[in-house]
């Protein structure tokens, strides 16, 4: 089989280190990719948003699965294109991908069929919801509708803060087009806990659990990121918990979107919090989490080509998929200034040295090769990812990756997995 994978980060890495396991695959293609990926695959130059070059790049090397993964082209329907050109694909539909691209379509699915969640507000002007604004309690979350690159969701602690957010969102489009719409919503407290299942329309199969860390700093505290570091199985999702979240969230979400004819084909990630009153959605993606990826494709045994394929001829009920029981750490190691300004371009040495452990895997986000040498290109650089028996031995591992890796303006937190 030859397979091209469309996307260019850690989670896309992750994707084609897996996917290059397989026995039934000879050629691994990704597109654009980034420096990691080259190595253990062909980059080529087509943006991930080119869904006419996705198209014919796939015609012309006759390509057999085409992995879509990435949100923004889901969400602009390069599935749909690939399938009319007779090309199979993975990844949900335009349609389907709606779950993600827009938050008020999600929050209004989630009340239509009673799927627990926040309770929210959607407003189409800046007027009518900093008029909502005044009466509310604090703290509480406004978000931005559209794809935001995981940073479109801010806590404001007080009037002032919420007012501030919807004027930057919706009047500054800081967002650009994603904050046509904003939802605000009652803040819920507890623990997060990222789930990412697969599905085929009608089966749904759920992943190992993992917990991600979104802020910048440690201790939680600075600006949300696209996630600094991530680990599996999460501390404190049960059995129990499981279960209920197949009842009331994972099977009635899957079940929600083939009735409203948007039948949801890929992989699903829900983002729940652990709450009092017992688990509740915080969003839904349309895609594998990043950097969640790293942590949880590590744990796969199952080949992941059939899966895939399984999924595209909704068949997903006659694969058995099988985990290892071990634990799996990452540690994103970012540019100095991220998730603001940062500077690129700096050489990233001890790479080889981290992964001379066999339990280490570096997988790359934003660097370039060069003559061999690899340079920082992003803002989220590295995920250091180890696995180990247990969480505790995974942390120290992880970090003992990290320490042997050097670049100017590294940042990385210290606490990753002691939730």
């Amino acid at each position: 089989m030859k397979v091209l994978v469309v996307g260019s980060g850690g989670r896309e890495h992750t994707l084609v280190w897996k996917i290059v396991q397989s026995p039934k695959v000879e050629k691994v293609y990704c597109a654009p990719g980034n420096g990691g990926i080259s190595a253990i695959a062909e980059c080529v130059p087509v943006k991930a948003m080119d869904i006419d070059g996705i198209v014919n790049f796939s015609k012309e090397k006759e390509i057999d699965m085409v992995v879509v993964a990435p949100d923004d082209p889901l969400a602009a329907g390069m599935v749909d294109a690939l399938e009319e050109a007779g090309i199979r694909a993975f990844g949900p539909r335009k349609a389907a991908a709606t779950i993600e691209s827009s938050k008020a379509f999600a929050k209004n699915l989630m009340k239509k069929y009673n799927i627990p969640t926040a309770s929210y507000e959607v407003f189409e002007n800046s007027t009518d919801a900093i008029s909502y604004l005044q009466n509310q309690q604090y703290p509480l979350v406004v978000k931005a509708d559209g794809l935001a690159l995981g940073k479109g969701v801010i806590i404001a602690q007080n009037f002032d803060e919420a007012k501030q957010a919807v004027e930057s969102i919706m009047e500054d489009k800081v967002f650009g087009e994603a904050g046509s719409k904003v939802v605000i919503e009652e803040f819920l407290v507890g623990q997060e806990v990222s789930m990412l299942a697969f599905t085929d329309g009608k089966t749904i199969k759920t992943m190992v659990s993992s917990q991600d860390h979104k802020r910048a700093l440690d201790n939680d505290q600075g600006l949300n990121t696209g996630g600094m570091g991530t680990f599996s199985p999460s501390r404190i999702y049960t059995e129990e918990i499981d279960k209920y979240c197949m009842e009331k969230i994972y099977k009635p979400t899957i079940e929600a979107m083939e009735k409203e004819g948007r039948k949801f084909k890929g992989v699903l990630y829900f983002g729940l919090i652990i709450t009092k009153d017992g688990p509740k959605v915080l969003e839904y993606n349309a895609r594998f989490g990043d950097p969640e990826t790293q942590v949880v494709l590590p744990r796969l045994n199952t080949d992941i080509i059939d899966i895939f394929d399984a999924i595209i001829d909704e068949r997903l009920d006659e694969i058995e998929i099988s985990w290892n029981d071990n634990a799996c750490v990452c540690v994103i190691m970012a540019s100095g200034g991220y998730p603001k300004e940062y500077k690129t371009g700096y050489e990233i040495s001890g790479i080889e040295d981290a992964e001379r452990d066999a339990n280490i895997v570096v997988f790359h986000a934003g660097t370039k090769r060069e003559d061999g040498k690899y340079y920082t290109a992003g803002g989220r650089v590295l995920g250091v990812t180890a696995m180990e028996s247990n969480l505790d031995q995974a942390i120290k591992k992880a970090y003992e990756g990290v320490g042997k890796i050097k670049f100017q303006d590294m940042h990385y937190r210290k606490d990753i997995g002691i939730k």
